[in-house]
């Protein structure tokens, strides 16, 4: 039986040093930073910039994300590669080291039918013992899982729900449609601005790249949720839609991410791919983390 995955799970960001090579020390901060405010942790994925790391690195950044929560929280790795082949590969190495779960996004570049996608995670879920999550995000690789896609894969044992990052609330609310009468499959909301009313319809969890920069506000919404608290909990989604609309406005959501920590005093480095920031966003940045606690 598999751990049950729920809450807030934080995307970590990989933090890098000057030279731009891995900084575990600061990753082992950021988790206890996310740990403190209550939150899980997503690890190799968007805002871990997964697409910039090679194989060597995925397992560093797992490895130390595991043994930093020792426990005390959900850990959940994303293992997604363009080849079934070589997901497998890394997902054989992973599922060694004690994560509760993986995610897979579909594969990118080439464009796949609906059938092709079933039989890439069918090969994976079968080949690995860890549960799998299915991971949507159309916009960065192409490729859709269709709702009914989703519910042909939730019959098999090892897939256990999907990540929904295709940043629309029709889309998370077809996932949810497709699969609410299927028991162990859980869908887990990943824009920020849709975690409130995730909840209300059923999400499981959600994966948080914002959490990064505020993780007590993000957890915020869910423990009031939990506790019974909806509005308390929808006004606490209110405090961070603005937040997440003014960041990702500057820039993609790892490097604006990355630089508004920096700003707050975190030393995670810059990001890997080509991005840069004027004065003008840099000093935008400080104004919209300002209030935040660091």
């Amino acid at each position: 039986m598999s751990k049950k995955i729920c809450g807030v799970l934080t995307a970590i960001v990989t933090p890098f040093d000057n030279e731009g090579a891995l900084n575990l020390h600061e990753l082992k901060n950021q988790v206890n930073r996310q740990l403190n405010a209550g939150n899980g942790i997503f690890c190799g994925g968007t805002n871990g910039e997964f697409f910039v790391l090679n194989e060597e690195e995925k397992i560093a950044v797992t490895r130390t994300c595991v043994e930093e929560v020792a426990g005390r929280a959900n850990v959940v790795a994303h293992i997604g590669e363009i080849s079934t082949r070589e997901t497998i590969r890394l997902g054989k190495q992973i599922e060694k080291m004690g994560v509760d779960a993986v995610s897979v996004i579909t594969p990118y570049f080439v464009p796949l039918k609906q059938q092709e996608l079933i039989a890439h995670y069918t090969a994976i879920a079968d080949a690995l013992s860890v549960p799998v999550f299915l991971y949507n995000i159309q916009a960065r690789t192409g490729n859709t899982i269709e709702p009914e896609t989703a519910s042909v894969l939730a019959a098999h044992p090892n897939i256990i729900g999907i990540k929904d990052s295709a940043g629309s609330y029709e889309s998370l609310e077809g996932f949810l449609n497709a699969v609410k009468d299927i028991e162990g499959f859980d869908v887990l909301n990943g824009p920020d601005s849709l975690i409130h009313q995730g909840f209300v319809d059923g999400c499981s969890a959600c994966i948080s790249g914002l959490a990064n920069v505020a993780p007590k506000e993000i957890n915020a919404i869910w423990t009031r949720f939990k506790a019974g608290d909806v509005v308390g909990s929808r006004e606490a989604q209110e405090s961070v839609t603005g937040l997440r609309t003014e960041l990702y406005n500057v820039a993609f959501s790892p490097a604006a991410v990355k630089k508004a920590l920096q700003i707050m005093g975190h030393e995670v480095g810059a990001s890997r791919y080509a991005v840069t920031f004027s004065e003008q966003q840099e000093n935008t940045i400080r104004q919209i983390v300002s209030h935040l606690a660091h």
